[in-house]
């Protein structure tokens, strides 16, 4: 049995194939949008290769840094807004315009945007950039492998992730149902 808690999911000592193929057979049903914020065209194309030899459909959304992801997010700037909003972002630390770090504390801010899951892929194995990414919520922070096999290897693994974990259906309601809590307290 695995279990998730503000995004992050642990396994039991029981393992149970069967609600593991229930929540693998829910993932697939439901179509989830992924934004990719990456300034590197090549790492863009791997993460596309990637996700096709890992057998992941989902609509892919690339932003090439920071801003463009807001807009996107936002509808802003003459960028139309994605619909639904993105469950998973993943995020490239450096980037031109804004950095990864910098967009983290912009969408952490954002009462619309606040919930998303992100993870970090990136080539930064700084402990600062590390530490701020986990202050500011992320689900993961991934160093990008070398080697394409490597990454598909790690692309893989946060497949599996994404199916294990249970996503609200509707994004809304989860900050109403977080602002309803405060009346109860």
């Amino acid at each position: 049995m695995f279990i998730c808690h503000n995004r992050r999911c642990y396994a039991s000592a029981e393992d149970d194939h069967e609600d593991r193929l229930l929540i693998n057979s829910k993932m697939e049903e439901q179509a989830i949008n992924i934004l990719l914020v990456e300034d590197d065209s090549v790492d863009v194309m791997n993460v596309q290769r990637a996700f096709k030899k890992n057998d992941i459909s989902h609509p892919l959304h690339v932003a090439f840094n920071g801003v463009e992801a807001l807009h996107m997010l936002r509808g802003t700037h003459g960028k139309p807004k994605l619909s639904p909003l993105p469950r998973i972002i993943l995020l490239d630390i450096n980037m031109p315009k804004m950095n990864g770090i910098e967009f983290l504390r912009e969408i952490r801010k954002d009462e619309e945007l606040k919930s998303i899951s992100v993870f970090v892929m990136t080539t930064s194995n700084d402990e600062q950039d590390k530490m701020e990414a986990y202050n500011l919520n992320v689900a993961g922070y991934i160093l990008k492998p070398l080697s394409f096999d490597k990454f598909v290897h790690a692309v893989s693994i946060l497949k599996d992730y994404w199916k294990l974990c249970e996503q609200p259906e509707n994004q809304t309601a989860v900050h109403l149902k977080q602002d309803d809590n405060r009346f109860f307290q």
